[in-house]
This record gives C-alpha cells, structure tokens and sequence, in this order.
C-alpha cells in the first residue's frame, strides 16, 4: 500500500456518523434507495455530539438532483447545537455555497457532481478556502469484479479482470464513465484536502466496507480517505482501518437506530491496537 505523507504519519482514526438528509429529515435506504426516516437532522447531530463522535457529515441527499441549494436553515441550526467538526454536503456548485455554508458554520463543504461536472471548481474553491475545507465526494460502483473471469476458447485459458469502480453523480443517478481511482488522483492534483469514499454496492447492506475500493484508492493518493458504506458491526471498521487504508469511517443507519453505540466501537478499536480518539 502507498505509504501516506508525512503529515499524516501518527494521526488518529476517525468515527464520523453521517446525516443524509431529505426534505429536511434524516434518512437511510439501501444502495442508495428504498429510504425511511431516520429522525430530525439536529435533534440526531446532538446525540452524536454527547456520544463522542470525531466529526459528522452532513448530505443534502436530493440537493444536486433537483438542481437547488443545500438547506441553509437545517445546516446552521446543526452548527449551533454542535461542537465537533461539521462537513455539509449537497447542491454546492459555486463559491458563494461554500462561503455560505461556512458562514452557517460548517467547517468543510464536500462536492461531488460539481466536480465532476467542473473539476476546475475543486481548485479554485481549494485556492480560496484552503484545502482544508474542501472534501471531494467519490460515489463509486464496481463495474467488474474481483475474480471475474472468461474462458479464452482460441487459447484455451482464462482471462481475469481487475476490478473497476465508475463514479456516480447526482445523488448515484447518473453514471459518469469516469474511472474511480483515476479520478481520485486527478483531485488530489486540484487540491482537495480529503475524500469522501462512498461504495454504492455496499451502502445499507451492513456486510461491510468495500475493503477492495477503499484500498485501491488509499493506496492511490495522499489524502486523508473516508470510507463509507456497508457498516454493520465493529470489525468491519476495523477492516476499513487495517485492511482498507481509511484515514476515517462513516456509518449511518448503525449509528441511528443504535445498534452500535459510538463509546463502545472506540473501545473495541483501542483493544485491537488502533489510535483513535477517546
């Protein structure tokens, strides 16, 4: 695995609960549908804040899709009842939706179909803002499969495939072509200062990150990398972390209706050896 910049040498993992919202409410489907109602967006990012979480996401879902502007009342009232690192996300396309956002107290902004649709956007906004506050989000599909093979009849052998991840926008609507891993070093390049990793195979099954992705793209670039989807219990984080790369993990729906208590995934992780914050 690429070894990570000095910078980072020596810092903890992060456990970051993630707050996609709809229509003003927190929701969470499977695979990026099939969405139910997971509570009131400040009422849940209090919660967290007492159980200790690192930092937490927040995702106007449906932003980007029906072309208008993350909720601003939503993301400020959030700001105010918070005291940990808040990241919002969703329908940012210029740089007054980024100071706005900051301005409402967010503390990072992650873009996603902008990006994509402007990778220009990503440099400017990192020029302006610094790259601290500019995360990129990746949502990604695997488009082959590891161990996927075909018989070569004129040869007579096998022909493996590697696995490849396309990147999704629009809230995973639409397909980009775009080469996951490919397009994480190319924003690196432009300047954003960490990725949000999103696996679209494995959001809301609980069987665990995609080890696969998230290693490929830690291991690509420099940047601190999210790894988000497909949380469902304690090694899998741990997974994500040892095996993955991941600088931080996200979940949703395991925070939410508290199956898993934030206190008592840190002390698992601490006990298998892994620096994170108490």
């Amino acid at each position: 695995m690429k070894k990570k910049s000095k910078y980072l040498t020596g810092l903890t993992k992060r456990i970051i609960p993630c707050l996609d919202v709809d229509k003003g409410r927190v929701v969470k489907g499977t695979k990026f549908i099939n969405l139910r109602d997971a509570g009131d967006p400040v009422a849940v990012a209090k919660r967290y804040d007492t159980e200790g979480a690192d930092e937490i996401v927040f995702l106007d879902i449906t932003a980007s899709h029906e072309k208008r502007k993350t909720i601003f009342e939503v993301v400020e009232k959030t700001a105010e009842n918070v005291f940990m690192p808040l990241t919002v996300g969703g329908g940012i396309r210029t740089l007054d939706d980024i100071r706005n956002m900051l301005k409402a107290g967010a503390d990072k902004v992650s873009i996603n179909t902008s990006a994509v649709e402007n990778p220009n956007f990503v440099k400017i906004a990192a020029e302006k803002y610094g790259t601290q506050c500019i995360v990129v989000a990746i949502d990604a599909k695997r488009v082959q499969y590891t161990g996927y093979s075909i018989q070569d009849t004129v040869h007579n052998k096998q022909i493996k495939y590697k696995p490849r991840w396309e990147v999704y926008t629009y809230g995973g609507r639409r397909a980009t072509k775009i080469d996951a891993i490919e397009w994480a070093k190319k924003i690196e390049k432009y300047g954003a200062g960490e990725i949000l990793l999103t696996s679209m195979d494995k959001d809301g099954t609980k069987d665990g990150y995609d080890i696969g992705l998230t290693s490929a793209i830690s291991s690509a670039v420099n940047i601190p990398v999210i790894a988000s989807g497909g949380a469902g219990e304690m090694e899998h984080f741990y997974d994500a972390f040892e095996k993955g790369g991941a600088d931080a993990a996200l979940a949703a729906s395991l925070f939410h209706f508290k199956e898993l208590k934030i206190k008592d995934l840190k002390e698992y992780l601490i006990r298998k050896g892994v620096k994170i914050r108490c």
